[in-house]
């Protein structure tokens, strides 16, 4: 064993992770255990931080280390303040050789630990934070968190984030050079292209505002299928809502939040996978989100959006079925072509089949693990 591979084996590695408009929690984050995981192969000891609120449940047993801090409330000012606060001393009394924030929301507790401390820092971008739905359609909010951003990420030299358009603005606006680690699943042996008989259409992930929810359901009164939703997020109260106004209470079905094991063997059983955005803000319009490799790795066909980190995956192996706009209209086509069209079915099914094949954690990780290497033997410190 080399002197620096084992100097790597030593390192403690902490990840800070917020909660942002949501309640997903530790045992949820699909993105975050696959690092973990692949970090804690890798010999590195692993600690990933995360909050804990009045109705959070218990934490799942991990290969690696887990703490949550406890924070009285579950959003909004207050939320941020009590959570960015116990992180601060958390992590000031804690030792580390890297601490990695996790977005936006505990950037600064990060920030000020790393720097009082001189430990080395870095910051993993899972969304365009100030580009969000949430944040833009609120002034005063959109005021905050991007003033945050302008001063946070150039002081953030190491980093990486979920998709190349983002890694690019990234670029031009801060002049950071951050390495792209996209949400791909890892490679499951025994995937086939066995036929899906149950016309069962398939929406994963958080239920929050611009993921065309509001779009999709009306849609569903011209589809002859069910559609699932699993999942949790601010915009359930308003798909239980939508899902009446429609009258579609035995075609659309809220299922809740699953565990990813759970949720695996749920998608196996699909036939078309749902992955729609909204083209409000950049965050939206640079997304390359968890399902659309998730749908991918299990051989299913999907309806997804012609933005460009799609597009660009598409032209390449043809997965899915891209469409320019949320009009119900629209969407209602491109799934009734899905379901009928057997042809142009079966030969989607067969490039998600080759596709998983080259777009998958086992050569994702790969980025990951140099991406860390490089970090540890830099001579990056709180002065640069």
């Amino acid at each position: 064993m080399n002197i620096a591979k084992f100097y790597s084996k030593q390192v403690k590695f902490r990840l800070e992770k917020g909660n942002f408009y949501s309640n997903q929690h530790l045992n949820y984050d699909q993105r975050m255990n696959r690092i973990c995981n692949s970090m804690v192969d890798a010999g590195y000891d692993v600690m990933l931080v995360g909050c804990r609120k009045r109705d959070t449940p218990p934490l799942e047993e991990k290969r690696y280390r887990q703490k949550r801090l406890f924070c009285p409330w579950s959003r909004g000012f207050f939320f941020y303040a009590a959570y960015n606060f116990s992180l601060f001393f958390y992590l000031l009394f804690k030792k580390a050789h890297i601490i990695c924030s996790i977005d936006l929301d505990t950037i600064l507790p990060v920030w000020l630990a790393s720097g009082l401390k001189g430990t080395k820092r870095v910051y993993d971008a899972h969304e365009y934070f100030s580009q969000q739905k949430e944040v833009l359609t609120r002034p005063g909010v959109y005021r905050v968190w991007h003033w945050i951003e302008q001063k946070m990420i150039p002081r953030f030299r190491n980093g990486y984030t979920v998709s190349r358009s983002i890694a690019e603005e990234f670029r031009k606006l801060y002049g950071v050079h951050y390495e792209v680690v996209r949400n791909m699943p890892l490679l499951k042996p025994g995937i086939s292209a066995a036929e899906k008989t149950s016309p069962v259409i398939l929406y994963q992930g958080a239920v929050n505002e611009a993921r065309g929810l509001e779009f999709l359901i009306p849609a569903m009164k011209a589809v002859d299928a069910t559609l699932l939703i699993y999942g949790d997020g601010n915009f359930v109260e308003h798909t239980k809502d939508l899902i009446k106004a429609n009258n579609l209470p035995a075609k659309v079905l809220l299922k809740g939040k699953v565990l990813p094991r759970e949720l695996d063997t749920i998608t196996a059983k699909a036939r078309i996978g749902i992955n729609l955005v909204e083209n409000t803000g950049l965050n939206q319009y640079y997304s390359l989100a968890n399902k659309f490799f998730d749908y991918m790795q299990h051989g299913i066909p999907q309806l997804s959006m012609n933005f460009p980190e799609y597009r660009m995956i598409n032209e390449e192996f043809e997965v899915a079925v891209l469409i320019d706009d949320l009009d119900a209209t629209t969407i209602a086509t491109a799934l009734n072509t899905l379901l009928n069209d057997k042809v142009l079915y079966d030969r989607l099914q067969q490039n998600c089949l080759k596709a998983r094949e080259a777009l998958n954690w086992q050569a994702e990780e790969k980025k990951l693990l140099e991406f860390y290497e490089k970090v540890i033997h830099s001579t990056w410190t709180k002065n640069h």
